[in-house]
């Protein structure tokens, strides 16, 4: 069974005021490309589908389309919400879209129910659980301790119905300790919302959200796919990409990238004003990135920043 992975759309986000929604409109396309190409059974989507808890009419209709254009392709499609998203908006007419194939993680009520898919190595079970806090676990199961996010998480899956002799998939949307955490994230203070990575141990592949670098998390079956774009310049060295996940028969899994382009890269340049007025100097850039510029003059320049806008019409950060 072959799965794509995406996490992290952030639909509507706005970087240092400008609007991401074309960029992201372009991502999206391209990734239905990829579907093409690739030919999946399923796509999972492990939340922060929108920006915001309200998001905007156009994130909303763009994010429509997007599964419009998936449910006319017969695929299935697995979303899950975010510490983004609102439950309750993400879960909306979750009955009536599944008759197209597309299951919305419904608002977490204490039990999580799976999906079941079936291919020549036998059923798959998907689990779509939402971002979760303990405060939410604590009030379904007040007999058990649930002091921590990991507290939290061994209690929800110790109650799933398991088989594990079949293989099982999870998406979630949550920290796992040692993450590579990247500027755009939410941090919270002193790593309070962390989980063990050893609370996946069951699954045969985890599907996570939340953390905006691709990586694996001590094996390949625990797993963040990234967001498909960047999303500060703390990410400005990083690759996207979609994962593609292969399961065989029990045991046996199979992990790939496949890189995305976007539609402006998000790049840091520094020197002389003078040089960076420059585009030459920079032949690996394209202009229309979105820029960071660091300027080495000991000096400020006058206009600087509206200056070098007349060249970089996507700059938006100047520093010295």
């Amino acid at each position: 069974m072959k799965l794509i992975h995406l996490s992290d759309l952030h639909i509507g986000k706005r970087v240092n005021e400008i609007s991401m929604i074309e960029d992201q409109e372009y991502i999206l396309t391209r990734i239905l490309q990829i579907i093409d190409e690739e030919r999946p059974d399923a796509l999972l989507i492990a939340g922060d589908v929108y920006d915001k808890i309200y998001p905007s009419a156009e994130a909303v209709a763009l994010f429509d389309s997007f599964l419009v254009n998936l449910t006319k392709k017969k695929l299935k499609a697995f979303v899950i919400s975010g510490n983004h998203d609102s439950p309750e908006r993400i879960a909306f007419l979750g009955q009536l879209t599944k008759k197209a194939g597309v299951y919305l993680a419904p608002v977490y009520q204490g039990n999580v129910e799976s999906v079941e898919l079936e291919d020549e190595y036998g059923k798959v079970h998907v689990y779509l659980l939402p971002f979760i806090k303990p405060v939410h676990v604590r009030h379904f199961f007040r007999e058990e301790t649930v002091n921590t996010y990991t507290d939290a998480m061994n209690v929800v899956v110790k109650n799933l119905s398991l088989n594990l002799k079949e293989r099982n998939i999870l998406v979630a949307h949550q920290f796992v300790t040692g993450a590579m955490r990247s500027d755009s994230e939410e941090i919270s203070v002193g790593g309070l919302d962390n989980i063990e990575a050893a609370a996946f141990l069951d699954f045969d592949y985890t599907a996570l959200g939340h953390i905006h670098r691709p990586q694996c998390m001590g094996n390949e079956k625990v797993r963040y796919s990234g967001t498909p774009l960047k999303y500060s310049f703390s990410e400005s060295q990083d690759k996207k990409s979609v994962t593609i996940v292969e399961l065989r028969e029990k045991g046996n899994v199979k992990i790939k990238e496949i890189l995305l382009k976007p539609r402006h890269d998000m790049v840091k340049i520094k020197g002389t004003f003078e040089e960076v007025m420059n585009p030459g100097n920079f032949p690996q850039v394209d202009a229309e990135s979105f820029l960071h510029v660091t300027l080495l003059d000991e000096q400020d320049i006058p206009e600087g920043f509206n200056r070098l806008s007349l060249i970089y019409p996507n700059l938006m950060q100047m520093e010295y």
